[in-house]
């Protein structure tokens, strides 16, 4: 079946107006010849795209479907548009990375500076999402490249191992577990989860994957997680905690950068699972674009790729490159 472009942004239209006489107007089409195509488009379909009421027009189940489809139609090819003129400029591709904030200010930054330096007619663009969204984005289509703290959801994605970040504990400079963790001596300084319990915690926003992980972990325990507050940005978080309104659970790189800015102390967390990996992940396809294949090589130069469980081995990662020596 095929849609051309101006009926669909005719849906579109009468989607934002509510209004069939409204809509055409927005896109310069007298009634009567907004309301054939938009028929005609009906009866191919086999369903009613909107309830017409005295009042204007109400978007059905099968409306609202088709909307969100245009939508993401016209998103892609206003990034087609973008990227095909930027090659006038000497722009030689474009790749689009989603990672967690956790990853952007933990690992990211330098692998990005070094692969920018070695490819620089390759413009980058990174988006900061949770590690769902992010997943979400890359299986989607609007991200070509994902970075992520696992679990992984998606299983439209092939991932391999990028990096191991570490988890530390944030408080307030003299907080009483900074003395407990002092008090245990340098072999064994540090802070167990159940001890933050008894704290307010002082928390990301909603989805990201550390506060998802507290989260599930206090379940286990049988203990609930005191969020006092939430804020995007770690950055936030360190001055909230330096206000002593909470203490905090972050990257432990990220921790000890904002001990030498505000009045925080950075603590070892003593659990397994603060030493979590990061995964880079991609589209499952046959045939990766030469953009996100280098891109990929440079990040992830060693490492065999990982396939969602009971899926056929996909050749993009498998064909990069030939298994060599761990570096170091």
């Amino acid at each position: 079946m095929r849609f051309d472009l101006t009926t669909l942004n005719l849906v579109l239209a009468i989607a934002d107006t509510r209004s069939i006489t409204r809509g055409a107007a927005q896109e310069h089409l007298a009634l009567a010849a907004a309301s054939k195509p938009l028929s005609d488009l009906e009866g191919r379909l086999g369903v009613a795209l909107f309830d017409r009421r005295a009042r204007g027009v109400d978007l059905t189940e099968a409306g609202r479907a088709l909307v969100r489809h245009i939508r993401s139609l016209n998103a892609s090819l206003h990034a087609l548009e973008s990227e095909v003129v930027e090659f006038s400029r000497g722009i030689k591709g474009h790749l689009r990375i989603a990672a967690n904030a956790s990853a952007i200010t933990e690992c990211l930054p330098a692998d990005l500076a070094a692969f920018s330096q070695a490819h620089p007619g390759i413009r980058i663009s990174l988006e900061d999402l949770t590690s769902a969204e992010v997943q979400a984005a890359v299986a989607e289509g609007r991200a070509d490249v994902g970075i992520f703290v696992p679990p992984q959801h998606e299983a439209r994605l092939t991932s391999r191992h990028y990096r191991d970040g570490e988890l530390a504990v944030l408080v307030p400079q003299q907080h009483v577990l900074a003395r407990r963790s002092g008090a245990a001596g340098q072999a064994q300084g540090g802070v167990k989860f159940d001890a933050l319990l008894d704290f307010d915690i002082v928390g990301l926003h909603l989805g990201a994957a550390v506060q998802e992980q507290l989260r599930e972990r206090a379940r286990a325990l049988g203990r609930t997680l005191n969020v006092r507050l939430q804020v995007r940005g770690f950055d936030a978080i360190a001055q909230l905690v330096e206000a002593g309104l909470g203490v905090a659970v972050l990257p432990a790189v990220v921790a000890q950068r904002f001990a030498r800015i505000f009045a925080v102390q950075p603590l070892p967390l003593l659990e397994d699972w603060a030493k979590r990996p990061y995964l880079l992940a991609v589209r499952t396809q046959d045939v990766l674009p030469a953009v996100v294949q280098r891109f990929v090589e440079s990040l992830c130069p060693a490492v065999p790729p990982a396939v969602p469980p009971d899926s056929p081995a996909p050749a993009a990662l498998a064909r990069q490159s030939t298994p060599r020596k761990r570096m170091p």
